[in-house]
């Protein structure tokens, strides 16, 4: 029953991918011409500048911060190793959304520039428009590079002292040392992040547009909502598969590359105690991310939610309505994830002590977060409106069922999060002895009963862990739930997404501020979870 469940839930996965091929493949070629011509030229070779300068922004940063809070010793060194992690609490959507307002001409920042610099107007001086690829590039790779400095850090802390040293005998610099030695060794784990910081810059729709960035994403959307071409949409969509497919190769062979010494405890490396003004430099230098990617926009968010509700205006019920909405969905998204993953662990766990072949399950499974919530939402459409169509022939419902009571988004948000649940609760069931089922076999309990009566209490923190990153990633999705979403609903992503596009900030910042203080919940425990690991 496991095995036949996990298959049936991996082909689940599957299913809207195989489905847009069908869609994308069954097209007429005049489409094709059409985006070859006009659409596809421009949107990759923006979408190929937006990753390439991203990349390089996440490069620099992720692993310059990594490297200073491993190896050097400067001051506010044990706040800045996780409080570099706190970008990841803050979608880019709402970095963007907040810079815009920040920066604007007339905004706060270049009005206080223009006053220290003695100008009047904005036409006599003013800083480049953030409406630009750089702009994303800057939003983008100042939210993204804790993916690499995750990575990059990691695999400095387990690096062995005795090598930097022998580097340092044999008449290198610290620079030296650095770049021939610690920075070839952490290669394998620099690619995944990138790999990592790379997926979610494809998957950006919210940011790209705010900032006038014509990507990939951004035409699937326009194509399919603007001009009603689905199967135009399904083609740009099997066009980003390919992008999708070489940075998943990417990772996975940045995986395959990292390699584990002997269970031998080796020294790590000791923090060097900078002197004074170079001291001070590295304090800045790792403090800038933090201000850029999460201080300056919390500060921007807290201030205007509070300007609002001070000045009588109080919340529409519209925001009160998008979220409860969020909270709902969230919530259904979270526990058929959670239960999906349960089944498919589980599943995985008692093949291998049956050696039945049951891993690809597990392996399909995390396709689903690697494929961009536009392209999932294309996949999706096809089969959903089948679906549609049979339920109105066989009940005489009416309308659309499944895309009007949102079942469509849920299950796009449960394929997109599925791998969450998957990995926490595999690493969960590694831990636990397998003696202890083989106990529990032996007194005569079942299959089911040994899950139920030993596995799932100690399967709590990991269950936990999972339930949670899943409800937080469900909060902030916005591709899928733009597309996929139920008329007249809104989550607090799609109110923050419309408000954005009618240029009123004032109570988007509120629905921003939401998202962002839920965030916080999975980074808090990220950083404690890396504290913990420093200090032993």
């Amino acid at each position: 029953m496991w095995q036949g469940t996990s298959c049936l839930i991996a082909l689940g996965v599957f299913a809207p991918i195989a489905s847009l091929a069908w869609l994308a493949l069954g097209s007429d070629w005049a489409h094709w011409q059409d985006l070859l011509r006009y659409v596809l030229p421009d949107a990759a070779a923006n979408t190929a500048w937006l990753m390439g300068g991203v990349g390089l922004v996440v490069l620099v940063v992720g692993t310059g911060c990594a490297w200073l809070v491993t190896a050097c010793d400067f001051p506010g060194r044990r706040w800045l190793h996780w409080a570099l992690l706190l970008p990841l609490a803050m979608p880019a959507y709402i970095v963007a959304f907040a810079y815009l307002d920040l920066l604007h001409p007339i905004g706060p920042v270049q009005g206080a520039l223009r006053w220290l610099l003695g100008y009047d107007s904005p036409r006599q001086w003013r800083l480049p428009d953030l409406r630009s690829m750089g702009g994303a590039i800057f939003v983008l790779g100042f939210t993204l590079y804790p993916y690499v400095y995750m990575t990059a850090r990691a695999m400095f802390m387990t690096q062995p002292a005795h090598l930097m040293e022998a580097a340092r005998s044999l008449g290198e610099t610290r620079w030296g040392a650095f770049w021939r030695v610690a920075l070839p060794m952490a290669r394998p784990a620099l690619v995944v992040g990138l790999s990592l910081a790379l997926l979610e810059t494809l998957n950006d729709i919210g940011a790209s547009e705010f900032l006038g960035v014509h990507t990939l994403t951004v035409s699937i959307y326009t194509t399919w909502v603007t001009r009603s071409d689905l199967a135009g949409a399904a083609q740009i969509a099997c066009s980003m598969l390919l992008a999708v497919v070489a940075l998943v190769w990417l990772e996975r062979q940045g995986r395959s590359r990292q390699r584990f010494g002997s269970a031998q405890r080796m020294r790590a490396i000791a923090p060097h105690r900078l002197p004074a003004g170079k001291a001070w430099l590295a304090t800045l230098a790792c403090s800038l991310p933090v201000l850029i990617g999460f201080a300056a926009p919390a500060a921007y968010l807290a201030w205007e939610s509070g300007k609002r509700l001070l000045q009588g205006s109080g919340v529409s019920e519209g925001l009160v309505s998008s979220l409860l909405n969020t909270l709902g969905l969230a919530l259904g998204v979270t526990v058929i994830a959670v239960a999906a993953g349960l089944v498919i662990a589980w599943a995985t766990r008692t093949g291998i002590s049956t050696r039945a072949p049951s891993r690809w399950p597990a392996q399909v499974a995390a396709l689903g977060y690697a494929v961009p919530g536009t392209v999932l939402a294309i996949g999706l459409l096809t089969p959903a409106l089948a679906l549609d169509a049979g339920l109105a022939s066989l009940f005489g419902a009416k309308g659309l069922p499944l895309m009007g009571l949102g079942v469509v988004l849920v299950a796009a948000c449960v394929i997109r999060f599925l791998v969450m649940p998957v990995g926490g609760i595999e690493a969960g069931l590694a831990r636990i002895p397998p003696t202890l089922e083989q106990a529990s076999r032996l007194l005569g309990e079942s299959r089911l009963g040994t899950l139920r009566r030993v596995h799932l209490p100690l399967l709590r923190p990991a269950m936990a862990t999972s339930a949670m990153l899943v409800f937080v990633d469900a909060m902030k999705e916005l591709p899928a739930t733009l597309l996929l979403r139920p008329a007249d609903f809104d989550t607090l992503a799609t109110w923050l997404y419309a408000e954005a596009a009618r240029g009123t900030y004032e109570e988007g910042a509120i629905a921003a501020l939401c998202i962002v203080v839920a965030g916080l919940v999975p980074v808090m425990l990220l950083a404690r979870a890396q504290l913990s690991g420093t200090q032993r």
